[in-house]
């Protein structure tokens, strides 16, 4: 099992300063993939900031996750541009081929699909990405072609 690293929190450059657990929040994120129930309870205990409050923030904003998320996480793209050209069939299409929805991961923790309200690719529509690479002009099934590329361990 893999360890991470400690910090102290009350340490931290930004304690005292107004808006510190976000910047606490993200760190603990980057380093174990997700928000673990144990590290917000250490954000706790170690910066009086009461736990009501870090699960309020770590729920609101979408940037966090209180899952772990698979090795690849696909992005299907839902903003306007993507919603008319067919991003609802190519979620479905991806959601199906994975057996699993819209927010979930699945059982060998290899992928996790998220909707998002826009990739910045419009041009593209619709689009996803897995991980940093972004794919467009997609179809259900050719959404489907590259997912299976990233199960068989190819990728592009």
């Amino acid at each position: 099992m893999r360890t991470h690293r400690r910090y102290s929190f009350k340490n931290q450059h930004f304690v005292g300063e107004e808006g510190r657990l976000i910047p606490l929040l993200q760190q603990v994120q980057a380093e174990d993939g997700y928000l673990r129930p144990e590290r917000l309870k250490e954000i706790h205990e170690q910066s009086g900031i009461p736990i009501a409050n870090i699960y309020g923030v770590a729920t609101f904003y979408a940037q966090f996750r209180l899952k772990p998320v698979g090795k690849y996480l696909l992005r299907v793209c839902h903003g306007t541009a993507c919603h008319v050209s067919g991003a609802v069939e190519l979620s479905q299409a991806v959601e199906k081929h994975l057996g699993i929805p819209d927010g979930e991961t699945t059982p060998d923790r290899l992928f996790s699909i998220e909707t998002v309200s826009c990739l910045g690719c419009c041009s593209l529509a619709p689009a996803m990405m897995i991980n940093a690479s972004t794919f467009g002009n997609l179809s259900p099934s050719g959404a489907v072609k590259v997912v299976k590329k990233y199960q068989k361990g190819e990728r592009s």
